[in-house]
């Protein structure tokens, strides 16, 4: 199983590295058509599809390797009986959080999808098509928080070393 999530989360980032690259090549078509005297529609909006999807989908691949951004002052702060406790119910709170967005992104694209939602820039692009990345993304960002929450209850999740903390600050 840990192999599978791992893999799972792994394919995500490998999308949201697609999805960077690709909002780079919109990007620069849309500087090389300034340059040259062309226009290809829907860049602007293509390249903002890409980079909500590169946002969505990398969450789950840097929850799993502890590089989302924390407030760990009230866990420093209480006493190590209460640490782990504490992280329990801010994984599980985070659990919940993350599932209410998962389900309310799936619902968003099947919305667009039954209404046939259009976009109103000029690519006029089916808008369950780019919403697809965010309610995949949410989904897998759900399961990488039931995954840390389940390692943390069996004693098994990764934590970073306290002196540790500082260097991620910038």
């Amino acid at each position: 199983m840990r192999a599978a999530l791992d893999r799972l989360y792994d394919v995500a980032a490998w999308l949201a590295a697609a999805s960077m690259i690709g909002l780079l090549v919109m990007v620069l078509l849309s500087i090389a058509g300034r340059q040259f005297g062309f226009y290809v529609p829907g860049t602007d909006a293509y390249a903002g599809y890409l980079m909500a999807a590169a946002g969505f989908l990398a969450l789950a691949h840097t929850l799993a390797h502890n590089e989302h951004i924390r407030v760990t002052l009230v866990l420093t702060l209480a006493p190590p009986r209460l640490r782990r406790p504490l992280e329990i119910f801010s994984l599980l709170l985070a659990l919940l959080l993350a599932a209410l967005f998962a389900f309310y992104s799936v619902r968003l694209s099947w919305q667009s999808y039954v209404f046939n939602d259009i976009s109103t820039a000029s690519d006029a692009t089916p808008l369950w098509i780019p919403q697809l990345a965010m309610a995949l993304g949410t989904i897998i960002f759900a399961v990488a928080f039931a995954d840390q929450l389940a390692l943390e209850w069996l004693g098994k999740r990764r934590h970073e070393a306290a002196d540790a903390e500082p260097l991620r600050n910038e």
